[in-house]
């Protein structure tokens, strides 16, 4: 039976560590706390641990208008925040604001399907009556300007855990303290749409683990409210075409680095190492380089004519979208895959989920991660479409022995571990802030945690290694800005707090991201600072796109200097055996039970430096949904493009800071080759471990806020040899 016509509703029912991990082939195997989360309203006539809206008691006798803000839920069905508008005012207003802000960290694709979800919506509301404004520029403008048209005392709004969109929600709280109508003070209602019946955020457990523990039942969604019929006399804007919204964002984008850089972030790290490899300069026509990737991309599409009722709405067509309709559709036929089927439409999701399953499970969030994130569908609809079909192929039970299709798993799987980090990622925003304030970016479809000290000067980017997390620069980040530096410090993707989805991670992967954050978050070139891994990853990702960065900084790196190389042997394709599986599982249990050992293994000059602050975070991490995903990856890293490959053309802006007691690496072999192959490099040798940041946090800082002030001064390389003199 179709959702929307139901007639009543169902009731609801590091990571490990680093250490042996960075250089792999070396290693062997022998809301604030009294916030409740789920607030129960008396005025609906639905569960209450359905949806969570922060209502004043008089808000359910309000009869002035409401705004209804959409962002990133483009939907009618299971939306709190449209049943609260409808059931408490006699006028509800629809909104989409194009806020380049918000567009500009879409793909191409990903404006495709928004425009397409955009015309479902609308057409969605005509149906009831009601129809879906459209505006462009920024939201606290626009809303303050319709505030004041229509006479809304209320602005109903999705809560957010990203950075940017929190820091615009309070913007506009503070311009809506300025407006007051007929005595009464228009506010802005968040609501959310819990996955799990769940009291408190406080009572949130720190462990994945101990959270599954606690068996919390899922909310069921919610049917569609009826709206008020009150439509009122407007201009509800037209939406614009795809061209149309390029031609906005252009120009919206000048004059300013990001819209500069906007056509690096088109180019995979793959394609740019191609292009390195044989022009030796990547900048020089990267317009060109777009348009060959381009042609490359859709000569993998399959030309054929799309089926009536295709949800990959795209012209690359990799990802379902479309209407809420056209991806239930999609998802129906996905969960059926093991039956086959002569519908045109689920076949085609059918090829789609073979080109996509790199890995068990990872085909999911592959091909629907765009419609969850815009909110075609809920998550919770996912899982009760998901639970409903594997209760149809098993007489209508569930089984204790887990689910019979990997479709089914893959799918609840998925909306799980998104909804548990998004758990996470809110708790610490509405908890005491530990060393430092967290914040988080979205990277494609994943949460992404970052901090930054934000004073005048050069911007510096610190990354860490395998297993570890961003305050592995706890004593870096402060004292380091202080000296008149902006400084940031990232969490990986499938590290620490940052989300850990079913994909192959690579060390291309990581590449791709710090040039995306350098390019959304930070917004000029950086000097790079990278550990371990992380030091890898920084150089792949100045080698690819060094208009981004002003210097590197390895800290005990991964990589090999290989010298006279002739050609570069990549491959992009990583398979993940059924080894590579098992050896993950038992190196997670290994790390575990030896952690603390290990970790002081690391540290052999300061060994009270490897705390408990570092124990319980990796412990804990080490239990994250995904997190073996990850560990899978260190049996098949790839460090086979050479650190002085990448590095050509940053001579004289190489800094090593070498702790010669690593057990990890071999540093007194590897100095001398980076003396003869990296031309320039300055090279700093210390009395520590792997992690000499974190072990001898003064002296590095020491050395790192010198190396900046004489690269910005353009010092010449004379003097720098003279700043260090073992080098």
């Amino acid at each position: 039976m179709d959702f929307a016509s139901k007639s009543k509703l169902i009731s609801p029912t590091s990571s490990p560590l680093m250490a042996i991990l960075f250089h792999p082939r070396a290693f062997t195997f022998p809301i604030s706390p009294n916030h409740p989360f789920l607030a129960p309203n008396p005025t609906f006539r639905i569960s209450a641990s359905a949806f969570n809206v922060r209502v004043e008691s008089s808000a359910a006798e309000n009869t002035g208008a409401a705004i209804l803000w959409y962002k990133h839920d483009l939907r009618i069905e299971d939306h709190p925040g449209l049943v609260a508008a409808a059931s408490q005012h006699r006028c509800v207003l629809p909104l989409y604001v194009f806020d380049r802000r918000i567009l500009s960290r879409f793909s191409d694709e990903m404006l495709e399907i928004l425009l397409f979800a955009l015309e479902d919506l609308r057409q969605l509301l005509k149906e009831q009556g009601s129809n879906l404004m459209i505006r462009f520029g920024s939201a606290e403008s626009v809303i303050g300007e319709l505030v004041n048209e229509v006479q809304a005392t209320r602005i109903f709004v999705e809560e957010e855990v990203e950075h940017e969109l929190c820091v615009m929600l309070d913007i506009i709280k503070e311009s809506l303290l300025t407006i007051s109508l007929a005595g009464v003070d228009p506010k802005i209602e968040m609501w959310s749409s819990p996955f799990y019946k769940f009291e408190s955020l406080k009572d949130l457990p720190a462990s994945f683990d101990d959270f599954k523990r606690l068996k919390l039942p899922v909310v069921s969604p919610l049917i569609p409210p009826e709206l008020p019929g009150d439509a009122m006399n407007l201009s509800w804007g037209d939406l614009p075409t795809l061209d149309d919204l390029r031609n906005f964002m252009e120009v919206s984008d000048a004059g300013n680095k990001e819209g500069e850089w906007t056509s690096i972030k088109k180019i995979s790290a793959q394609s740019a190492l191609q292009q390195k490899k044989l022009r030796g300069n990547f900048g020089m026509k990267s317009a060109e380089l777009i348009e060959n990737y381009s042609l490359g991309s859709d000569s993998k599409i399959a030309q054929r004519k799309k089926p009536k009722k295709s949800a990959f709405v795209t012209s690359q067509g990799s990802l379902v979208g479309g209407g809420a309709s056209l991806v239930l559709n999609a998802l129906a036929g996905y969960l059926r895959y093991l039956e086959g089927t002569a519908r045109d439409e689920w076949q085609e999701v059918h090829e789609k989920l073979r080109l996509t399953e790199k890995r068990e499970g990872a085909s999911f969030q592959a091909l629907f991660g765009a419609a969850l994130l815009l909110g075609i569908i809920s998550r919770r609809r996912v899982y009760s479409e998901a639970i409903k079909y594997e209760k149809e192929r098993n007489g209508g039970f569930l089984s204790p022995f887990g689910y019979s299709t990997t479709t089914v798993a893959a799918a609840i799987d998925t909306v799980s571990s998104m909804e548990w980090y998004w758990l996470l990622t809110l708790k610490g925003q509405k908890g005491r802030p530990g060393n430092f304030p967290i914040r988080t970016w979205r990277w494609k479809t994943y949460l992404i945690q970052y901090t930054v000290a934000d004073h005048e000067g050069p911007a510096i980017l610190l990354v860490h290694g395998f297993g570890a997390f961003l305050e592995h620069f706890r004593e870096n980040v402060y004292p380091i800005a202080e000296a008149g530096n902006r400084v940031w410090a990232i969490t990986l993707l499938g590290y620490g707090k940052s989300e850990k989805p079913n994909i192959i991670y690579t060390e291309l992967v990581w590449a791709e991201l710090l040039r995306d954050f350098i390019i959304e978050v930070v917004g000029e070139p950086v000097h790079l600072v990278g550990n371990s891994i992380g030091g890898y990853s920084v150089a792949i990702a100045a080698g690819l796109w060094s208009t981004l960065v002003k210097s590197v900084v390895l800290i005990n790196s991964a990589g090999y200097i290989i010298p006279g190389y002739s050609a570069l042997s990549y491959s992009e394709s990583r398979q993940i055996s059924g080894t590579a599986r098992l050896g993950a599982k038992l190196l997670l249990l290994f790390l575990r039970f030896n952690i603390r050992n290990i970790l002081k293994s690391l540290y052999p000059t300061k060994t009270d430096r490897a705390d408990d602050q570092l124990i319980h975070e990796m412990l804990r991490a080490s239990y994250d949904p995904g997190v073996t995903l990850v560990l899978e990856s260190i049996f098949s890293f790839d460090l086979s493009i050479p650190l002085n490959y990448l590095l050509e053309g940053f001579e004289k802006k190489i800094l090593v800071i070498q702790g010669m007691k690593d057990p990890v690496s071999n540093s007194k072999s590897m100095l001398p080759m980076f003396r003869e192959h990296c031309r320039g490099v300055v090279i700093k040798e210390l009395d520590a471990g792997h992690c000499p940041h974190d072990e001898l946090p003064d002296e590095v800082n020491s050395i790192i806020k010198n190396w900046v002030v004489a690269i910005e001064r353009k010092v010449s390389p004379v003097a720098l040899k003279q700043l260090y003199s073992n080098t």
